[in-house]
């Protein structure tokens, strides 16, 4: 997870679709603009906090993420957005179910 200082209710919406945030990356620090930026080894998913990083910050893991072969999920730092993110990429198999039980 890419973004953000905190994550509120975030992290528990993920377990529900059995996905663990296993590093969590601010944005802040000047290195995450590095154009050769490695990923945690194991990453299968990238979550960029659309709302809190800077479009270069966004492009380097994007990048990273491309390299590796790993997916990207794109949103605003809320509930209901990464829940729209997972039902529109495909990462919630039962998204009719998921969009009426999780907001």
């Amino acid at each position: 997870m890419v973004g953000a200082d905190r994550l509120g209710n975030i992290p528990e919406l993920l377990k529900g679709h059995n996905i663990s945030i296993t590093h969590h990356i601010s944005g802040r620090d000047p290195s995450h603009q590095k154009k050769t930026l490695q990923l945690p080894s194991g990453t299968e998913l990238v979550i960029l906090l659309t709302d809190f990083l800077g479009h270069n910050v966004m492009k380097t893991f994007r990048n990273a993420a491309q390299r590796g072969g790993i997916r990207v999920v794109a949103c605003r730092r809320s509930v209901c957005s990464m829940q729209q993110a997972l039902t529109q990429c495909g990462l919630c198999p039962n998204a009719n179910s998921c969009a009426r039980t999780q907001h």
